[in-house]
């Protein structure tokens, strides 16, 4: 039982180990410079040598004014492109299982003006690069990852997905800035919902649509369309419904969404629900201008929520605590007969209410 156990977790472990684009990481972060100066960034899930969030804060660590950056990893994995290990580049040899730890104060710049791909890699070759090894196997949950936790302003990461909710979490135990990347169907997960209805998490500015390209281990099975090898020989695949969350503001997160369409007058493109006094919206874009009671939108409506533009009232349930209905009329079968009447359950609604 036990080692069915083990070979559980290491098969959910290679599945969450997707390593971030580093355009992704700079479309999201160009939202955000000027809230990064004199903190300390920790990126805790992330090996120094394959992780581009590691990558951009050592290219951009005197851009950005940073205090000190951290990047703790769990367990251990092989340099990308190389034959060693990070065994090879320690002063002491580090067990099979544990993790390891970089966590530098400054980022020299041979230049004078920017910091190169030489300096990331001379940096992290040198001696004096303020690596080393950790006692445990670098999951953020240990006692020793949490020390550095606390050390931290702000962690930016890529948490594995099947941990997001325990993740989150922490960082809210912690009392803890962040930017992460997660699935957006952990908007509807019972621990993250009642955050972004209190305005304490919310969506990033980049990513409001479509797939990201993640970078994967090379021996990561490619067996789908969505899977490829790019010009460099990586292996990658492209996930839909991904979403940065954080409780950094941002600009973009206050500006109005315009309203064009009218209830009055079109009250049968707006069908009530049967559970809860409120209208169905199926596309953001059709919220109507002139309606200041409850409305039911989708979860992606959080791509473009203004909290000084709207309230959000709650989830998914109606007044009989079950999914929110409405009723139209249409020759379907419904409840094992047929019926001039259907019942439709939209998928996950939010509601909302503008604000006077």
């Amino acid at each position: 039982m036990a080692k069915n156990a083990g070979l559980q977790a290491a098969n959910k472990a290679k599945k969450d180990e997707f390593y971030t684009a580093y355009e992704d990481i700079q479309l999201e972060m160009n939202h955000y410079e000027d809230k990064f100066k004199n903190k300390t960034v920790l990126c805790n899930c992330d090996d120094p040598f394959e992780s581009n969030f590691c990558k951009f804060f050592l290219r951009n660590f005197n851009y950005l004014g940073l205090k000190r950056l951290i990047c703790t990893s769990y367990r251990t994995s092989p340099i990308v492109g190389a034959q060693m290990t990070i065994y090879d580049l320690l002063d002491e040899p580090v067990q099979r299982g544990n993790g390891y730890v970089m966590d530098i104060t400054e980022v020299p710049m041979s230049n004078g003006r920017g910091v190169s791909d030489d300096d990331i890699d001379k940096l992290l070759k040198s001696k004096k690069r303020g690596v080393g090894k950790l006692a445990g196997d670098g999951d953020f949950r240990s006692d020793e990852c949490l020390e550095y936790l606390k050390l931290a302003d702000i962690v930016v990461t890529n948490p594995p997905f099947s941990l997001f909710r325990e993740f989150v979490a922490t960082l809210v135990e912690y009392n803890k800035q962040f930017l992460i990347i997660g699935n957006v169907n952990a908007i509807t997960y019972k621990e993250i919902f009642p955050l972004i209805k209190d305005n304490k998490l919310w969506l990033g500015a980049s990513i409001h649509s479509g797939d990201r390209k993640f970078y994967v281990p090379d021996d990561y099975p490619l067996n789908a369309a969505t899977c490829g090898v790019d010009d460099d020989g990586r292996k990658f695949i492209r996930v839909k419904g991904v979403r940065w969350f954080t409780n950094i503001d941002y600009a973009m997160r206050h500006e109005e969404l315009d309203l064009y369409r009218r209830y009055y007058g079109h009250e049968d493109e707006y069908p009530k629900y049967d559970n809860y006094d409120a209208i169905n919206v199926d596309k953001t874009s059709d919220i109507p201008c002139d309606y200041f009671e409850d409305i039911g939108v989708p979860i992606t409506f959080l791509d473009k929520y203004n909290p000084e533009q709207f309230d959000i009232i709650k989830f998914r349930k109606g007044n009989d605590d079950k999914d929110l209905t409405y009723t139209v009329e249409g020759d379907t079968i419904a409840t094992d007969r047929q019926t001039d009447r259907q019942r439709i359950t939209p998928y996950f609604r939010i509601i909302i209410r503008r604000k006077l």
